[in-house]
């Protein structure tokens, strides 16, 4: 079974997050349960290099939304820097509660009819080989934004023959808008788990776990060759055992590639850490999900459901 190296991390202790909290948030907490939590040795990201302005300012100029921003991503300074980054879709306002991520949410906006030239744009000049889209969830459009994907997907194709992985919402369980987003023939479908089923009424309000099991699956059925993946996140109150029934679950659908990182608090009113998993532990549960036969497993505090997508697209195409 082949696996994608997990970086290694320097020395050094950090804080992550500066936002103010905001006191009307469902996730407020009294100010001394607040403060910052000093990070572990582990988790600390290399300082930018050039690269990185060149990004920041393809993505100003063609005013996209990323991810990497949005979601406040540790691995912004080290992907930027490499002229990479996850483009977001579907506008900068979410429409889902979740308890983790920093995405705003709110009254969202029009989608935007040239967003997937831009989109297609950015990754000609940024040189990319492998494109990752991903989007805000959309509950408020009848197809939750399938069909801007679905362009996305074709554009980017067609001004770069890149290489093209969509991270989607769930789209309510609308088969065909799935089915949609399956037409455009994305080379990966990725859809993340998120978390364990028992805290889902917690991490990810508004999602279901049985909902994202059938999308894995409806996906898979459609387009057998298509790779498909699925991201944990550690830290939020899960044990060991969840995780391995989550790995088996995702296994059974048939998802091909797993991710499994650390999460770490984007800001005072998101979740807080429920603990921080050593290196050796992520090891350790990568391993033993690589043995319910997945093509993939990467597994370490730094591990995102984007970062290095590439390489790990072209990890699972040379051991179809």
């Amino acid at each position: 079974m082949l696996e994608l190296p997990v970086i290694e991390v320097g020395s050094g202790n950090g804080e992550y997050g500066s936002d103010k909290p905001d006191p009307h948030s469902a996730f407020a907490v009294p100010h001394s349960a607040a403060q910052r939590r000093r990070l572990p040795k582990w988790l600390k990201r290399p300082l930018p290099s050039a690269g990185m302005a060149y990004t920041s300012d393809v993505i100003e100029d063609l005013k996209l939304e990323t991810v990497c921003e949005s979601a406040k991503c540790p691995n912004r300074t080290e992907c930027w820097s490499q002229r990479t980054a996850t483009f977001m879709i579907l506008g900068n306002v979410c429409t889902r509660p979740c308890g983790f991520c920093s995405v705003p949410r709110g009254k969202t906006e029009a989608i935007e009819v040239d967003e997937p030239e831009r989109v297609a744009e950015a990754a000609k000049r940024l040189g990319l080989e492998h494109v990752v889209i991903t989007c805000v969830t959309r509950d408020d459009l009848p197809d939750g934004g399938a069909e801007h994907f679905y362009r996305c997907v074709l554009e980017v194709r067609r001004q770069t023959g890149a290489a093209v992985e969509v991270l989607t919402s769930d789209f309510l369980g609308n088969r065909a808008a799935i089915s949609r987003v399956v037409e455009a023939q994305p080379d990966v479908f990725n859809h993340n788990t998120e978390t364990v089923p028992r805290l889902y009424d917690r991490v990810r309000r508004n999602a279901e776990y049985q909902r994202t099991l059938d999308l894995l699956k409806q996906v898979k059925d459609e387009a057998p060759h298509m790779g498909t993946k699925s991201g944990l996140m550690l830290g939020l109150g899960e044990t060991a055992d969840e995780v391995l029934d989550v790995a088996a679950d995702l296994r059974e659908v048939g998802v091909d590639m797993l991710t499994i990182g650390q999460y770490l608090q984007p800001s005072p009113d998101r979740l807080p850490v429920e603990r921080y998993w050593t290196p050796e532990e992520f090891d350790e549960i990568g391993e033993q999900c690589r043995r319910l036969g997945y093509s993939l497993v990467a597994s370490g505090p730094f591990v995102r459901s984007s970062y290095h997508a590439g390489e790990m697209a072209d990890v699972l195409n040379q051991s179809a």
